[in-house]
């Protein structure tokens, strides 16, 4: 997303039917770089952050799904205080350095597992991130 692309998804996000619920987002973070650089696609993250905080109330969970790792079955990171982890290699050691101490929520975790047990997993094909 570009910082010329924020008023567009704004929009968007305020056209929707109004709920209870907070909007359920995908946002695809880029490059890893853009955690310590000063860039367009970090100043659009920013505002759409200030934006968010301005406009939505806090949530009370914040669900991240990623396919970042290739591993048989999936894995719930469930514990209060997540660590920050650093899997590539090539990057300016000030990227290593970052850390991120997001507060966890080891019982909402355990919920959700046994939610995604009771009602198993059903089988899918291959969209657009896995062909395209």
């Amino acid at each position: 997303m570009l910082a010329s692309d924020t008023p567009l998804a704004l929009e968007q996000i305020a056209s929707l039917k109004k709920s209870d619920r907070l909007p359920v987002l995908f946002l695809g973070h880029g490059s890893p770089m853009n955690a310590i650089g000063d860039n367009e696609y970090r100043r659009s993250w920013q505002a759409l952050g200030a934006e968010f905080g301005a406009t939505l109330p806090p949530p009370q969970l914040i669900l991240c799904i990623s396919a970042h790792w290739l591993t048989e079955g999936w894995w719930l990171t469930a514990m209060d205080q997540p660590k920050t982890i650093h899997d590539f290699g090539g990057f300016p050691q000030e990227l290593f350095d970052v850390q991120y101490p997001a507060p966890g929520d080891s019982d909402a975790a355990q919920a959700l597992s046994q939610l995604v047990r009771q009602r198993g997993a059903a089988p899918l094909g291959l969209d657009v991130d896995q062909w395209g």
